[in-house]
């Protein structure tokens, strides 16, 4: 597992101070954490001072990232049909590109099954979108053009991160311990969804994600999208009509990614 550090003090001024804090849901706290490794690791830790959080200031941090023009500045032309690599390439914020690449680098590296590297490529694609309980609002997302494991995957990998597993090699994050303090219990619904993944055949689909997920905060360039064309070919089912415009469960979130600017 990678060392991951963080600037404390930093993040502690971006989230509005001690007093700010100690209201914050134990879910949400953990979900900055997770952003700030993300823009450390794309940007490097000397850039720890940018604002990416927003926490009680002009946009409150469950918004998605393409909503905050300093996160993605400028929306590209998108082609009349979009694929998921148009996404990565022209809508998608440079953190959360950086990030899925890395850990799905990692899983290809590790010679894992396709569907666990093509997990990892769309496990936190949703976060452009909206942030707050990003996992289940990210399985709906790519319901539609994936095997079904890899949905369950998705879905599970929130709840997860809070648990161990020797076993499986993954270490309980030292830096929650740090900030939640030793006896931190995470909330009733992630125990409930930890429980009912713990039990289920899938587990594994969910636990390799949040192995892989720890190598997408690595430091340096993430890997080009096309490496992972003919993953994607075969574990994304593209509609014909661009994602968007298919009517699928989930086409309206695409939508709202390939024009965020729409005022209804």
């Amino acid at each position: 597992m990678p060392d991951l550090t963080i600037n404390r003090r930093a993040l502690l001024t971006k989230l509005g101070g001690a007093s700010a804090i100690a209201i914050l849901p134990a879910e949400a706290l953990a979900d900055a954490l997770e952003h700030e490794l993300m823009d450390q690791a794309a940007y490097g830790p000397e850039c720890s001072e940018i604002d990416i959080i927003k926490v009680g200031r002009d946009v409150r941090r469950g918004a998605g990232q393409i909503f905050d023009k300093t996160i993605v500045p400028k929306l590209y032309k998108m082609p009349e049909r979009p694929t998921l690599i148009d996404f990565f390439k022209l809508r998608f914020s440079e953190p959360t590109v950086s990030h899925c690449l890395k850990s799905a680098a990692h899983a290809l590296n590790e010679g894992q099954p396709e569907r666990n590297i093509m997990a990892s490529l769309v496990h936190d694609i949703v976060i452009n979108l909206i942030k707050t309980d990003h996992a289940w609002w990210g399985a709906d997302l790519i319901a539609p053009y994936v095997d079904e494991r890899i949905t369950w995957g998705v879905r599970h990998h929130q709840a997860l991160r809070f648990y161990a597993d020797a076993e499986a090699g993954y270490e309980y994050p030292e830096l929650y311990r740090c900030v939640f303090g030793k006896d931190f219990e995470p909330e009733p619904y992630i125990q409930n969804a930890y429980s009912q993944a713990r039990g289920h055949q899938w587990y594994m689909e969910a636990r390799m994600i949040t192995l892989n997920d720890t190598y997408g905060f690595t430091p340096g360039p993430a890997p080009d999208i096309d490496q992972f064309t003919d993953i994607i070919a075969r574990n994304w089912r593209q509609p014909e009509q661009g994602l968007g415009f298919d009517d699928s469960a989930s086409a309206h979130m695409w939508r709202t990614l390939l024009n965020p600017e729409r005022p209804l």
